[in-house]
């Protein structure tokens, strides 16, 4: 999208009330009196231009039919007809976003040229940054959040406003890893909406369901469960589908990392059966993969293969390329785990293929070269793996997680125990015992 700040600066709209008023009274070549007629006194136009004092909504609406323009152009620099223009395209850009069209939704704002009302530019920046996150331009998307935090502090928006903001900066900064700063961000905005009397339960549920995830990756399961809970609870008061099979997908995760296989298959399939419903194919995808990667699990290693290559064609159907992706490290993990190294290399590399340039996916690139650098040790090329294996531990150096770092030493340890090195194997798999202790000596 054009750079709406630059774009503003050379607007005339973008200027203030007071500044319009004086534009508009010198092309018409009135004075400060002319203006005022019998009305006011020259010295009140003065301090309106000057910016000394704010005029009330009849008497902006009485200085419009003087000046000849309507009384959205006078506040805000656009006719009323330009401010219907600019809604629609806004609107189109965030029907699109709903729809998961996010190209679409770019296209559509890239169109828009700046308004100069702060309302609109809030809306745009919100639909651009949303859009831009997933499209994997995060830091793009964190870039026009800050922005539009800049814009929300005004007094004209609301504490709802800001949080929103907020939430949205929270979840970028999620897909960034910096996993306490967007716990720190969903905390702030859930603070300012649930100050506000203004109604905000859905904003309210898409933070709890949020933070849940930064509560999980950081291993805090009753803190995540928590945030689950009340997640549900706002959702099923609003009887908002969608956020529910969101917070029921959360909910199959949690279980999961905890060992409750059965309990996360049930949150799986019931979230998967919303999603369906809601003909939302993409998350259907994401479903399938997470009750195969389950399956699995649970020893049933045909039917996690049969639910993982649906969850490829549906995700190739919808267009979701790179959750594709993801499911395609989740067969070279079970195939890896079958013995079928070979096939397991395949699908490891096509899944760094398709994966690569995406931060916002680091942990499942990381998990694909982690399977290559396995597949490859199995076939005793040595060097190979440990090239896919250092490349895994720089991959997860960007994760807040212990855990999956203490996954790529543990495979460097099996390497030097492969070729003899019992020392460094040692060294390698106690770094990996401690990274994963809750306490250190």
């Amino acid at each position: 999208m054009t750079d709406l700040t630059a774009l503003t600066r050379s607007v005339p709209g973008r200027s203030s009330l007071g500044e319009r008023v004086r534009q508009l009274r010198v092309a018409r070549g009135l004075t400060q009196t002319g203006l005022a007629g019998e009305r006011f006194s020259k010295e009140y136009v003065s301090q309106i231009e000057r910016g000394k004092t704010r005029p009330t909504g009849e008497t902006i609406e009485w200085l419009a039919e003087r000046l000849g323009v309507d009384r959205g152009f006078l506040e805000t620099g656009i006719s009323s007809t330009e401010r219907d223009r600019a809604e629609s395209v806004v609107a189109r850009a965030e029907a699109a976003i709903e729809d998961g069209a996010y190209d679409e939704a770019v296209k559509e704002l890239d169109a828009l040229e700046a308004s100069g009302a702060p309302d609109l530019e809030l809306r745009v920046l919100l639909a651009e940054s949303w859009a831009r996150m997933y499209l994997g331009e995060v830091r793009k998307a964190v870039d026009l959040l800050d922005r539009a935090r800049t814009i929300a502090e005004a007094p004209s928006f609301t504490d709802v406003e800001r949080a929103d903001v907020l939430y949205r900066l929270g979840c970028c900064r999620y897909k960034l890893n910096s996993i306490s700063t967007a716990a720190a961000l969903f905390t702030a905005g859930l603070d300012l909406a649930n100050r506000s009397p203004l109604p905000s339960d859905r904003l309210r549920s898409h933070i709890h369901e949020w933070r849940s995830r930064c509560y999980r990756r950081q291993r805090d399961w009753e803190a995540a469960r928590e945030d689950v809970e009340h997640a549900l609870e706002l959702a099923q008061g609003l009887n908002d589908r969608h956020t529910i099979g969101h917070v029921y997908f959360q909910a199959s995760l949690i279980a999961e990392r905890t060992g409750h296989w059965v309990l996360a298959r049930s949150y799986a399939e019931r979230a998967k059966a919303i999603y369906e419903d809601l003909r939302d194919q993409s998350n259907v995808g994401k479903l399938l993969n997470e009750i195969g990667a389950l399956n699995f699990q649970l020893g049933k290693p045909d039917d996690a293969v049969a639910y993982l290559k649906e969850a490829y064609k549906v995700l190739l159907d919808a267009g979701d390329d790179i959750d594709a992706g993801r499911v395609i490290s989740s067969l070279a993990q079970v195939h890896l785990r079958t013995g079928k190294v070979e096939l397991a290399e395949k699908q490891a590399r096509q899944a760094l293929e398709m994966l690569d340039g995406r931060v916002d996916h680091i942990d499942e690139i990381g998990n694909a070269q982690l399977v290559l650098g396995r597949a490859l040790l199995e076939q005793n090329k040595l060097d190979a793996a440990e090239a896919a294996f250092l490349a895994a531990e720089s991959s997860f150096d960007q994760l807040s997680s212990a855990s999956h770092r203490a996954a790529a030493w543990i495979a460097q340890g099996d390497l030097a125990a492969r070729l003899g090195d019992d020392r460094a194997s040692a060294r390698l798999y106690r770094r990996a015992a401690e990274a994963l202790q809750d306490f250190q000596f």
